[in-house]
């Protein structure tokens, strides 16, 4: 099938999910994204995504992966002016991270309102120590500076990072996690150190599930300024699996959010914790990558 017209098929997709999250979608923001990116599009794991909290805006967040044999996506999203030039170590950081990690994919993460956001550099089979990524010359201090408070809580061993060039913050998403990581006393005992809400019984019942924890840094200072648990993926998704009541209208875009694929959503869920408290955040898969769907394979016996 021509790029254009599966560019348009998954703008299409992007602007019925918009509806249903009622998040206004704006083309001008979207289609150069999906143009940009659009030899990838075929193959692409999609995933669109919202957030449900208090005071939580109305937006959509759309993920892309984008294959190895796209060596810079960084370069692409300069060329096309989706990020600016900078003297800022966030500029430099994937370059650096490319030479020193073997990356199996790259994805890219969008709002379907404000537009490009983070690439995320993944490695999910050489998961990487904290110490060797901190090595990296243009990683925040942060990581280092927190890698004693890591090591004290199990998290160990990275698959994946974000990097968000709006907001110069970085996200390590740890992986093969550990049973002491999700015990409800470790929980409780990172929460207290970071400084955040101490997590209810239903929300420490689903962060225990979690097969991922990520955490946000910056470069200005050594705080950790939120953290993530993420779940596996699930099939016959029901809100009751989540451990707070995230409204109708989140309930019928998970159900009728636009698929590729034949039966029931796939759908990813997380708990991110950060100063102002809690909020989770949802999002059903568009698209599965042949990676996904191997994956999907190995671990559940299912085709999709």
């Amino acid at each position: 099938m021509p790029e254009a017209t599966v560019a348009e098929d998954v703008y299409t997709a992007i602007e019925e999910a918009s509806q249903l999250a009622g998040a206004p979608c704006s083309r001008e923001t979207v289609w150069p994204i999906l143009t940009a990116y659009g030899d990838t599009l075929a193959e692409a794991g999609i995933v669109f995504s919202v957030s449900s909290g208090e005071g939580r805006p109305k937006e959509l967040d759309f993920t892309i992966t984008v294959p190895s044999e796209v060596a810079d996506p960084y370069a692409v999203a300069l060329a096309n002016g989706f990020v600016e030039e900078t003297d800022h170590p966030v500029g430099s950081l994937l370059s650096d991270i490319g030479a020193r990690v073997p990356v199996r994919e790259h994805l890219i993460d969008c709002e379907v309102s404000s537009g490009f956001s983070k690439i995320y550099a993944h490695f999910p089979h050489d998961l990487q120590a904290v110490a060797k990524l901190a090595a990296v010359p243009a990683m925040p201090a942060a990581v280092a500076e927190n890698a004693d408070l890591f090591a004290r809580h199990h998290l160990n061993d990275v698959a994946m990072i974000g990097i968000d060039y709006r907001r110069k913050t970085v996200n390590l998403y740890f992986a093969q996690l550990p049973g002491e990581c999700t015990q409800v006393e470790n929980i409780l005992s990172l929460h207290r150190e970071l400084g955040l809400p101490e997590p209810g019984e239903r929300m420490l019942a689903f962060a225990r599930k979690s097969f991922r924890v990520y955490v946000t840094l910056g470069w200005d200072s050594a705080e950790i300024e939120r953290i993530c648990f993420a779940p596996p993926p699930v099939r016959n998704w029901a809100p009751s699996i989540l451990p707070a009541d995230v409204g109708q209208d989140v309930e019928k875009f998970v159900a009728n959010s636009p698929r590729s694929y034949a039966g029931e959503p796939i759908v990813i869920s997380a708990v991110k914790w950060d100063a102002g408290g809690s909020y989770l955040n949802i999002g059903p898969y568009y698209q599965l990558s042949p990676m996904m769907r191997k994956l999907w394979l190995e671990v559940y016996g299912e085709r999709v």
